[in-house]
């Protein structure tokens, strides 16, 4: 029987474990548990024996199934288990067929030229297999306990610690703001109180004032009337004197006008602080780019622009590249302006374009009664009493309105800019909507719904939603 074995090429490798049996059985296909189906509680005492020697590999010996129990080798029992078909102790392993097998199964029998392996070879490579999966679960362990004792507790204390300090600069910010905002509240106050005092204390000088001249007036026509009415002839033509010193003393008393010191001061009520806040907090969310209705008016672009198939883009046309535009009352054509698609005369509305190719632009509102013909300042936009504009020219911003240029102090050219129009404070603002920094302000009393307006001389700008 030995001689048949080693003719069939079925001896033990020199350590103990078929290379195929660690290519092929210890595969993630088939897992090392698949084959342990029943351990027993011994199995953990031969693990322990191996942990306990540094990790090192079972001998094959200690563990033959001749000198174990049937329930010390963990997998099956040995010395009951015999082939059905030769009457041999199944005493082989088949990795092919993954089944235990006798010497003849695997010389003449049905596993013949299949991958076989001594079962005592094989029980070491299971058990070692089993060892090596026992230490990486054991260190896996220790890695989650000392994550969950130092990583996530570290983290934890971080965190508090973090959100403790997120705590207390919000609260420092805010009340830094609140202060300010206190402070630019009082001030504010403070203005328009004394500025109400000094118009009150003029309306009372000016009453006081004119009801005295009126008075006296009143007395000097009561004695000419008396005179013309009752005096004789010869008498009233004597009374000249008199009469012309009267006259001169009824056309020194003057004629009551109104001034601008009977009014309130506009600016009186003005901070830019707080006019930076408001606009910040109007431009939150949904509302900083408005409404996405908002497109430029085919009907008014200028022959000198060409408007985007979306209707959202004006690009500037060089000479040679001007189309033909069939006419309309309200189209531009002289100016290379545009309107805005969208009519505003209640609410607050605000809107954003991308100017950051374009070094020459105009953009801000517009009465609907604008002149578009003409090359005259009343189609100019800023040059005229109905528009209102920020322009970008020669590398410098400014306002304008009624041909008065406002020059503008911007450190970093802005790619894109925004505009806010509220009506209820009829004011107009232009703002940079990154930084939600204001560039320029302006309360007017608009008399009429306005429009968008736009003007281009350089590649293009773009409406964004």
């Amino acid at each position: 029987m030995t001689a048949e074995r080693k003719n069939c090429d079925l001896g033990t490798p020199d350590d103990g474990v078929d290379p195929v049996l660690m290519s092929e059985d210890m595969s993630a296909e088939q897992p090392i548990f698949s084959a342990l189906s029943s351990v027993g509680p011994e199995e953990d005492t031969a693990v322990g024996q191996r942990l306990s020697l540094g990790g090192k590999k079972a001998p094959a010996a200690a563990l033959s199934p001749t000198t174990t129990s049937d329930t010390e080798s963990g997998i099956f029992s040995v010395e009951c288990e015999t082939c059905v078909e030769h009457e041999s102790e199944l005493d082989w392993f088949c990795g092919t067929e993954l089944k235990l097998i006798c010497s003849h199964c695997a010389i003449v029998g049905s596993c013949h030229g299949h991958s076989v392996t001594p079962l005592v070879a094989r029980v070491t490579a299971v058990r070692n297999q089993l060892v090596d999966v026992c230490e990486k679960m054991q260190l896996q362990a220790l890695r989650m306990e000392r994550f969950i004792e130092q990583t996530l507790r570290s983290k934890e204390h971080k965190l508090q610690v973090a959100a403790s300090m997120a705590r207390e600069q919000v609260v420092a910010q805010v009340s830094v703001a609140r202060e300010a905002l206190e402070e630019e509240e009082q001030r504010l106050l403070e203005e328009v109180q004394r500025e109400e005092e000094r118009v009150e204390q003029c309306l009372l000088t000016q009453k006081a004032h004119w009801s005295q001249a009126l008075a006296g007036l009143t007395r000097t026509r009561s004695r000419l009337v008396h005179t013309l009415t009752h005096s004789p002839d010869a008498q009233l033509v004597m009374s000249f004197q008199e009469i012309a010193e009267r006259v001169e003393e009824a056309e020194g008393l003057g004629e009551p006008c109104d001034t601008e010191q009977l009014n309130l001061r506009p600016g009186c009520s003005d901070s830019k602080l707080l006019r930076g806040l408001w606009a910040t907090a109007m431009l939150q969310g949904s509302n900083a780019y408005g409404s996405s209705s908002l497109k430029f008016d085919a009907c008014t672009v200028s022959p000198l622009l060409s408007l985007s198939d979306d209707h959202c883009t004006l690009t500037f046309l060089h000479k040679k590249r001007r189309q033909s535009l069939p006419y309309d009352e309200a189209r531009f054509d002289n100016w290379p302006n545009a309107m805005g698609s969208l009519s505003m005369s209640s609410g607050s509305h605000s809107w954003v374009l991308d100017v950051g190719q374009s070094a020459a632009f105009k953009v801000g509102v517009c009465y609907a009664s604008l002149q578009r013909k003409g090359s005259g300042d009343e189609a100019r936009l800023g040059h005229n009493a109905q528009s209102w504009v920020l322009c970008h020219y020669d590398g410098e911003y400014s306002f304008y309105h009624q041909g008065k240029k406002v020059p503008l102090q911007v450190v970093i050219k802005p790619q894109k800019v925004g505009l806010l129009l509220d009506w209820p404070s009829q004011t107009l603002l232009f703002y940079e909507p990154e930084s939600s920094a204001v560039l320029y302000s302006v309360t007017n009393h608009f008399s009429a719904p306005l429009l968008p307006a736009f003007a281009v001389t350089d590649r293009s700008i773009t409406i964004l939603h």
